[in-house]
């Protein structure tokens, strides 16, 4: 599964060196009415490198992503409380938290490179999707990390393993490999690998329970993207491809508490039909391919949607002017959508939807020189996290946007 907005796309403590305080965010049962306008904070703190990302942001605002080292390695790293964690890896150079997985109760789910050789030399999810920096031919699993301790989660019998997503009662959801060798698979692809459901905290001192999560009938191979509080889970389903997306995301699903999968609706093309977020309500946000040139040959064309739970189609978020490209990586329980847009003069822009209207957020705040690239996550209070390019010195850094409260 390919995350394509990483592409332009998506125990060391440092403090952090010139954040502001922010206004009060709105409250969670404030209704939407119209685009609020922001205070944002950039967040200076980083392992060493020139590039970090928030990817998650919960309700007591703290922020789960990576940070870059100065080797050129990268790190699972937590902003809380004006420092920055780093939470290490599973033994390998690199780690990361490559989706909103990051739950209010401060479990942190991601993948990192441990140090077992791969005996199959694939190309999998976490490398050859742009998730990790400088492909290692190591092999790859999902993690939790929770006070402090990163734990490895199991794969459903083959070698690498990704973890997406995470709810509040623990339950974590991603994608890892079985033994069985797909003759659907490509390239450097060996081995089919299936959506997978982990439940770390299933009994103190217990074997974490894994469960496997069947693709959609007639296909070879699933992974499941987001969990809500419901037990309810999307993701793609497909062939075994390259293990990033494409084919891979023949279609667009949701497994109900029992795991049995429905399909979503999409737009209207072949490839790339990728759910990324689901909201407690059961609405759905991801990014799809509609029908046009290059999409039956698997051909990155997508547009961001939005599927509001139990209607008959999924509405095209479309793009900011200028863009050919857009993805939604996140929904709160307002219906609130942010995502990036990309691919035109302008370069990649930060973008929300609500109340039919997609958004430069950038137009919403006032940073210049500064540019929010993208928004990858929004809690239920509305705050905002995602990256940010420092207008003076080029970094790409951390930034939480919180909005403000409008006056009585």
């Amino acid at each position: 599964m390919r995350h394509i907005g990483r592409v332009i796309l998506i125990a060391a403590v440092y403090g952090c060196g010139n954040e502001t305080e922010v206004t009060r965010p709105l409250s969670p049962d404030a209704q939407s009415t119209a685009a609020p306008s922001y205070n944002v904070v950039k967040f200076s703190s980083s392992l060493g490198g020139a590039q970090s990302r928030g990817m998650a942001i919960n309700r007591t605002g703290w922020v789960a992503g990576w940070s870059d080292l100065a080797d050129g390695t990268r790190h699972a790293a937590l902003w809380r409380d004006g420092s920055i964690t780093d939470l290490r890896t599973l033994g390998g150079p690199s780690s990361t938290v490559p989706w909103p997985g990051l739950n209010d109760e401060g479990m942190i789910v991601g993948i990192s490179q441990t140090a077992q050789v791969d005996p199959l030399n694939e190309d999998w999810s976490c490398e050859a999707g742009g998730f990790l920096p400088n492909a290692t031919n190591l092999i790859c699993r999902g993690f939790v990390w929770e006070n402090g301790t990163m734990r490895e989660l199991p794969t459903l019998g083959g070698n690498h393993g990704f973890a997406t997503g995470v709810n509040n009662q623990g339950e974590v959801v991603g994608w890892a490999e079985t033994p069985v060798h797909d003759p659907t698979c490509t390239g450097t692809q060996v081995l089919q690998f299936r959506a997978a459901k982990w439940e770390p905290k299933s009994g103190s001192g217990e074997k974490i329970k894994t469960r496997e999560l069947p693709p959609f009938p007639g296909d070879s191979t699933s992974a499941a993207t987001a969990i809500n509080d419901n037990g309810q889970v999307v993701g793609i389903s497909g062939r075994c491809d390259q293990a990033v997306g494409r084919f891979s995301a023949l279609h667009a699903v949701l497994w109900d508490k029992n795991g049995k999968p429905t399909q979503i609706p999409n737009l209207g093309g072949v490839t790339w039909h990728t759910p990324m977020d689901i909201n407690a309500q059961g609405d759905v946000v991801g990014f799809s391919n509609p029908a046009g040139p290059g999409d039956p040959e698997g051909e990155f064309i997508s547009h961001a949607f939005l599927w509001i739970n139990g209607a008959g189609t999924a509405k095209d978020l479309t793009t900011l002017p200028g863009d050919p490209v857009s993805e939604a990586f996140a929904i709160n329980s307002h219906r609130q959508v942010v995502g990036v847009s990309f691919g035109g003069a302008s370069g990649a822009r930060a973008f929300m939807w609500q109340d039919e209207a997609l958004t430069n957020l950038n137009d919403l705040v006032h940073i210049a020189p500064d540019v929010l690239v993208s928004a990858q996550d929004i809690n239920d209070a509305g705050q905002i996290t995602g990256r940010v390019r420092d207008g003076v010195t080029g970094q790409i850094l951390v930034f939480v946007a919180t909005p403000v409260a409008s006056s009585p």
